[in-house]
């Protein structure tokens, strides 16, 4: 793409229609209309809904989307669908599967589904104030948003816990008011930024009756956190050493564990093998989070802050 033409600043590019858009990345590319306009899904109902799905949208970008048959979790069978441009990661994650297939497969279990968020704020009083107020304050949070955190409860969810935490000595006048959410199977995005929102507002409100003399506090952020090591996986394979026997020909089972334990090891203690290590795991969950429309970036944001 030429720098000369891409002179001057693009006002209202995102109001523009998709076929503009198309003649204007052209018209700097050297890239014909014609093909640009290939690469879009050729099913003007899918293309549309692809379209819709994200901003200044001009075509459409595929990966291939395969499948790994023969996983045994929790002793039943899967075929997992896998989407990635790694022809060699989809190998790994099929012999992982054969291999644990007659060694009695994975195990996983649900441990915790505790998600975070926070109304991060400032406030130009002391924390001791906040503390004595709190039982008081946290009784408005929970009578007031229970409108909308009516149905997430009816479903077994809600709200599991409110607490004040003094920031003040990393960032001065900073509080934060930390919130646990249960939001069972849902993700639960929306739900928790709509409490967290309207808490801030109780929150201003309930600060600047009880200290009229004080600017009211203000709010910094009312959002949710995507670090939420209290909402947990557990997933693990295991079987008799002797077992191990075959895997890689030539190589006993007492040295293929051998190895596999010191790998492990070594990824605790070395940064640069405890990145590829970790990597490596990201490897199938990122390829199963795009095959099934997850958000594959919190999950890696997460796992990394936990491995860390």
């Amino acid at each position: 793409m030429s720098e000369n033409k891409l002179e001057g600043y693009i006002h209202g590019f995102s109001t523009w229609g998709k076929r503009k858009k198309i003649e204007w990345l052209s018209s700097i590319s050297g890239i014909s209309v014609s093909q640009l306009e290939s690469y879009s899904w050729h099913g003007k109902e899918e293309a549309h809904i692809f379209d819709s799905l994200s901003e200044n949208t001009i075509s459409h970008f595929v990966l291939p989307f395969g499948i790994a048959p023969n996983f045994k979790i929790n002793e039943k069978k899967y075929v997992l669908p896998i989407v990635t441009e790694e022809s060699s990661m989809v190998a790994a994650i099929a012999k992982a599967a054969k291999v644990w297939f007659s060694r009695g497969g994975f195990k996983a279990r649900v441990l915790s589904t505790v998600k975070k968020g926070q109304v991060h704020f400032f406030w130009e009083c002391d924390y001791s104030e906040l503390k004595t107020l709190f039982p008081e304050l946290k009784e408005s949070l929970l009578k007031e948003i229970y409108p909308l955190a009516k149905k997430m409860e009816e479903r077994g969810g809600g709200i599991s816990n409110i607490c004040i935490l003094d920031k003040t000595r990393h960032l001065k006048y900073y509080f934060q008011l930390d919130v646990d959410f249960e939001t069972g199977d849902a993700m639960g995005a929306n739900f928790i930024n709509s409490v967290l929102e309207k808490m801030a507002e109780i929150l201003q409100e309930f600060l600047s009756k009880r200290f009229p003399d004080i600017l009211p506090p203000e709010i910094n952020m009312a959002i949710l956190s995507n670090y939420t090591p209290e909402c947990l996986v557990e997933a693990f394979v295991e079987c008799p050493v002797e077992k191990l026997e075959g895997i890689i020909n030539g190589m006993s089972a007492i040295d293929f564990a051998d190895k596999f334990e010191k790998a492990i090891l070594i990824s605790r203690i070395d940064v640069s093998r405890a990145v590829t290590h970790n990597k490596g795991i990201l490897n199938g969950i990122d390829s199963l989070a795009l095959a099934t429309g997850n958000d594959w970036r919190a999950i890696e944001a997460d796992v990394h802050a936990y491995a860390s």
